[in-house]
């Protein structure tokens, strides 16, 4: 962790040299190639190092400094960063020289390297990671970006908004992703370090961002926001009442200082105090499943407490063994490098686990809405364990809308909409050898979550006339006409079904 900061015009030219550089997540993957790359991304970066020392391109260059933990020459690093140069490079906190001759040698104090997110490219500043300082990381380490913080920003619903929160904004990823929409952006964080980092970041992506220090939503009491995201330190570490197991390192960035998933249980029950009407609120979360409980029931009775709609995708579902294990490996002890370490470690986890009842640990994505007025709450958890598209804040935009209009339809305003089918969805038919008719029918939807639904001749049916010429009650009363049935039979079957099809995004509602 090192001091960040420093003068506007450095930060911009800071901003110029790596605008000049083409400092880019692309000119990054053409000059470093393919296999350096996927090495990258198992933090691995011997391959990359090899491949950019063959390059004097200057965006090789400050990827050897800032990404890969290399040392370059002083002269290296003057071409790189320009009018900046070394000791401004300095003065801001980014890198310490051996010495000022040519051939002295330069190494990065911070990691500073390109991100992409669905709102566009940014340059992101944090702490240097194990992957380059080939050591276990600090407790008051402050992460760039991850794939916990990626998968959110893409999960951040882009509509436009006039005040925004990003609630733990560590080095400001999710703060600058959501500055990109809306007018006003508030950043808290806990860790003095992390606001630096957020600051700085802010400052070079040219963004203003109101950055306050403290505890979850004590920074912000009072105040309502459109839209509230967050990546909070969610990790269930073992505690005694007040504190962490002597056997354990605890991390700002990931543990909450709470037991269990109190903290997750007091942001889910609590953020509605400040969520405005028609806002939306969306973070990661672990929750705890207990002997004896289903695994949503926990989370269920959350949603209830909320007063909101929720809706919860779990994405893993990890035993009390496997999840000490992932986070005894984050933090850098492995039974390799310190096998007393991780046999105390382990078994606090277990011992903490024990005490509760835990059988197994969710992970997923929470998103709660506050609609413009009450219609009864809507809650849905589910499982969704497969690839999902990289981005998915336009399925999630569009299940809020859906739900919302489908709160305003009874039954027969329904059957009176002229509904078309979504252009990524197709249809599969499965027969058995001789058989005329189909023994199962599917829907696929190839885009959002690409969900699979199991339809009955009737629905598929409605579904493959409904084009937007006919509603869906005349389309169910042409089914009936050719399978021998009462209308009001076919329609009361197929509703509920087409309801779920609206609220899923296969068949669509006219504008």
């Amino acid at each position: 962790m090192t001091g960040i900061g420093g003068p506007a015009h450095q930060i911009e030219l800071l901003r110029a040299a790596l605008e000049r550089s083409h400092y880019d997540v692309d000119t990054l993957a053409g000059v470093l190639g393919d296999v350096a790359m996927s090495a990258m991304s198992r933090e691995q970066v011997l391959p990359a190092i090899r491949t950019a020392r063959r390059t004097d391109d200057p965006a090789a260059v400050l990827a050897r400094l800032f990404v890969l933990g290399d040392e370059v020459t002083v002269a290296e690093a003057k071409g790189a960063l320009g009018a900046l140069g070394v000791s401004g490079a300095a003065r801001l906190g980014l890198l310490a020289a051996s010495g000022d001759g040519p051939g002295d040698q330069v190494r990065a104090r911070v990691d500073l390297r390109p991100v992409d997110t669905s709102g566009g490219g940014l340059w992101l500043a944090a702490d240097l990671g194990e992957a380059t300082t080939g050591a276990a990381v600090g407790a008051e380490h402050v992460l760039g970006i991850g794939g916990a913080s990626r998968t959110l920003a893409e999960l951040t619903v882009r509509t436009p908004v006039a005040r925004a929160l990003d609630l733990g904004t560590g080095s400001g990823i999710q703060a600058l992703n959501l500055a990109g929409f809306a007018q006003t952006v508030v950043g808290t964080d806990i860790s003095r370090a992390a606001l630096d980092f957020a600051a700085f970041n802010a400052a070079l992506n040219g963004y203003t961002i109101d950055l306050r220090q403290g505890s979850m939503l004590d920074p912000v009491e009072g105040e309502q926001f459109d839209l509230v995201v967050s990546n909070p330190p969610f990790v269930i570490t073992p505690r005694t009442e007040f504190e962490a197991t002597s056997a354990l390192e605890t991390y700002t960035y990931r543990d909450g200082g709470r037991r269990g998933d109190d903290l997750v249980r007091d942001l889910i029950t609590g953020v509605g105090r400040i969520l405005a009407p028609g806002g939306t609120s969306q973070f990661l979360a672990n929750w705890e499943v207990h002997r004896g409980e289903g695994i949503f029931d926990r989370v269920q009775q959350w949603l209830t407490d909320s007063g909101l709609d929720g809706w919860v995708i779990q994405r893993e579902y990890t035993d009390p063994a496997e999840y000490a294990e992932t986070w005894l490996r984050d933090g850098g002890t492995t039974p390799d490098r310190d096998p007393e370490a991780w046999r105390r470690g382990y078994t606090a986890w277990l011992d903490d686990f024990e005490a509760r009842g835990v059988d197994a640990v969710g992970f997923g994505y929470v998103t709660l809405h506050r609609p413009e007025r009450s219609t009864g709450s809507w809650h849905r958890c589910e499982e969704i364990t497969g690839t999902l598209a990289p981005t998915l804040w336009p399925a999630i935009a569009a299940t809020l809308r859906a739900k919302d209009r489908l709160a305003d339809l009874d039954d027969h305003e329904l059957a009176d909409q002229r509904l078309h089918v979504a252009g990524d969805v197709t249809e599969e038919r499965h027969y058995t050898p001789g058989q005329a008719d189909p023994q199962v029918i599917v829907l696929r939807q190839g885009g959002g979550l690409a969900r699979t639904v199991r339809a009955d001749t009737a629905l598929a049916a409605v579904v493959g006339a409904s084009d937007g010429e006919l509603t869906v009650g005349q389309i169910a009363a042409g089914v009936a006409v050719l399978t021998d049935t009462r209308p009001a039979d076919v329609l009361a079957g197929v509703l509920p079904d087409v309801r779920g099809l609206v609220l899923d995004g296969l068949v669509l509602l006219p504008d």
